[in-house]
């Protein structure tokens, strides 16, 4: 593996002045809370807003070291939430001061909100509701590394996710392997996209949007919900509002047209085209909880990636999908990217 990181010198905190919409100085580190534009998303059907909020953590040496770079690490939110309940659930910034004062090499977090009108982007493209491939790939990377001072290149760059975010670290991971050099998936969803398996089977977590589930799912629950945005992200159709979407069941029949679509956007089965790209990484981790509803989908791409010959660790840990995110990013993640990210020497 390539990119060990040289662990710097511990600075004392200072005050960071920053020109930012808004700033909060907690700990040593500083969290900004900025608004990214996103030319990607600009005309999506939904009626989105293209500008979207995003959470910067700077660490505690940004301030008083004007002329040091660091790498940065993309984190990915996941269902049904916006950004804010992670950066609660991740420890940010208090969790992750404590894990740099021990010594894990100081880092740049960026965690970007894909909070829509169905509750959740899928970090898909999609006329419906925008390019979230292309924004957070293309505009959030080009807008972080031209206001802070990140060292703008491949291999200092990381992405990640948990749930809806780990199936777009997967996503976004194999169609842009020349953006990030190490991906770290937690407990990803959707996996497998099947309609005609129904309920929340196999399918990784899918509820297949009906016809009875509602104009844009509201009357059917957060269930519903996550139905439309699956369509709206897998089944766009812009010929068809006011949802702009193509639902995968209609009268209790599976449409075999739209089914083929939902597979398709299936990580289990992207990856049979995308060998050549994960092979680019410098190193790829999974893992999920074993009382996770998603674990047998996770465990079925570990399976497929060891089959296929791709590099990768993966561990299934005690605990179920949500109880141990916060405690695995700071003791498993941070230290996965310090160690497979370049850093400065």
């Amino acid at each position: 593996m390539t990119g060990k990181p040289v662990v710097l010198g511990r600075i004392p905190a200072a005050v960071l002045a920053v020109c930012a919409t808004a700033v909060f100085a907690m700990g040593q580190g500083t969290v900004e809370r900025i608004r990214v534009h996103g030319s990607a998303l600009e005309g999506n059907l939904s009626g989105d807003d293209p500008e979207r909020d995003v959470v910067v953590y700077l660490p505690a040496s940004y301030g008083s070291e004007p002329a040091r770079r660091y790498p940065v690490v993309y984190f990915l939110h996941g269902y049904g939430v916006g950004v804010e309940p992670y950066v609660n659930l991740l420890g940010v910034p208090d969790a992750v001061d404590a894990a740099m004062e021990a010594g894990t090499p100081e880092m740049i977090l960026v965690l970007p909100d894909a909070f829509t009108r169905y509750n959740g982007s899928m970090y898909s493209n999609s006329p419906t509701t925008g390019n979230w491939e292309g924004y957070i790939a293309d505009d959030l990377v080009a807008h972080i590394d031209s206001r802070y001072r990140t060292i703008p290149a491949r291999g200092s760059r990381g992405l990640a996710g948990h749930s809806m975010g780990g199936y777009g670290t997967l996503r976004i991971g194999m169609k842009h392997p020349g953006r990030f050099s190490a991906l770290y998936a937690m407990s990803s969803c959707c996996l497998m996209n099947n309609p005609a398996a129904g309920g929340r089977g196999r399918g990784g977590g899918i509820v297949a949007p009906r016809q009875d589930a509602g104009r844009g799912g509201r009357g059917g629950g957060v269930f519903a919900n996550v139905g439309m945005a699956q369509a709206a992200a897998w089944s766009p159709n812009p010929a068809n509002p006011p949802d702009y979407v193509d639902l995968a069941v209609v009268d209790g029949e599976v449409r075999p047209d739209v089914a083929a679509r939902w597979l398709a956007n299936s990580p289990l089965v992207m990856i049979y085209q995308h060998v050549p790209a994960l092979e680019r990484y410098t190193a790829i981790a999974l893992d999920v909880g074993d009382q996770d509803g998603l674990a047998a989908t996770n465990i079925e791409l570990d399976a497929v990636m060891t089959r296929l010959g791709i590099d990768h660790g993966f561990e299934v840990y005690e605990g179920n999908h949500g109880n141990r995110v916060g405690a695995r990013f700071r003791a498993e993640l941070l230290d996965f990217f310090a160690e497979h990210l370049e850093f400065e020497e």
